[in-house]
C-alpha cells in the first residue's frame, strides 16, 4: 500500500492534479534536498535589486519567494506553471509578495506565454521542469526574445524524470547545445552535488559574451 501510494505521489511530479498532486506539492516544498536545489539555483542565477525574473514551472513556489527577497521593492518576479494546483501552492506561499505586487503568478503553459509575460525580462529560470517542455527548442528562442540584451537564463534539472539522463556532464553538454542553437551565447555549466547531482547551464542573450556573469 505504502508503494503505491509512493509511486502515485511520483507520477504527479510533471503536473500534480487533485489531492495526490497537493502531496506531491507539499513534498516537493519540504524536502531537504529540493529545498537546497532551488536556493543553490537561484545563488547562481544572483538577481539583483530591481531586476525583472520570469520563472517557468515554479512548482510550489521555493524560487519564486527566494528571489522575491533578492529582487525587492523595485522588481518583480512572475512565474508560470501548468498546475493548477501549483498556482494555487505557490500563491499561498507568497501571498504578501503577491498582495504587494511584487509577485505575479500565471497558471498556463510555457508552450503559449501569455501577453503579461512579454517582458522584457533580466533573467529567465526554470528548475527541473524543463524535462516536460514540448519543442524545447523554439521554447527557448522564445524565452530570448523575452529578455533584455545581456539578459540571462539558468536552466536547472536534477535526474529525477524518466527519460531524463543521469549523466550530469552529457546533461550540461545537451542544455548548453540546446542554448547556443537558440542563440544564447557562452553558456557555463554549475554542478550541485545532490543524489542525483543537479546541474545548473547559465547563458546569456544576445547582447553580451560573459556567459551570464556580471561584475
Amino acid at each position: 500500500m505504502k508503494n503505491t501510494v509512493v509511486t502515485a505521489v511520483v507520477r504527479q511530479f510533471g503536473r500534480p492534479r487533485g489531492l495526490v498532486g497537493r502531496l506531491a506539492g507539499w513534498q516537493m516544498a519540504h524536502r531537504p534536498s529540493n529545498r537546497r536545489r532551488n536556493a543553490w539555483v537561484v545563488s547562481v542565477l544572483d538577481p539583483r535589486p530591481g531586476d525583472r525574473v520570469l520563472e517557468v514551472g515554479f512548482g510550489p513556489g521555493l524560487a519564486v519567494a527566494e528571489m522575491s527577497d533578492r529582487v525587492g521593492p523595485t522588481g518583480h518576479v512572475y512565474g508560470i506553471d501548468h498546475s493548477e494546483v501549483m498556482h494555487r501552492q505557490a500563491t499561498q506561499r507568497c501571498a504578501s509578495a503577491v498582495r504587494d505586487g511584487r509577485v505575479t503568478l500565471v497558471h498556463g503553459s510555457v508552450d503559449a506565454l501569455p501577453a503579461t509575460l512579454d517582458g522584457p525580462f533580466d533573467a529567465v529560470v526554470s528548475v527541473n521542469s524543463f524535462a516536460f517542455w514540448a519543442d524545447s527548442a523554439r521554447r527557448l528562442e522564445d524565452l530570448r526574445r523575452r529578455l533584455v540584451p545581456g539578459g540571462r537564463i539558468a536552466i536547472a534539472s536534477q535526474a529525477r524524470h524518466p527519460g531524463v539522463t543521469r549523466n550530469p556532464e552529457r546533461a550540461g553538454r545537451e542544455i548548453s547545445q540546446l542554448l547556443e542553437d537558440a542563440g544564447f551565447t557562452r553558456p557555463r555549466v554549475e554542478s550541485l552535488d545532490l543524489d542525483p547531482p543537479v546541474v545548473c547551464v547559465l547563458a546569456a542573450a544576445d547582447g553580451t559574451d560573459d556567459g551570464g556573469q556580471r561584475a
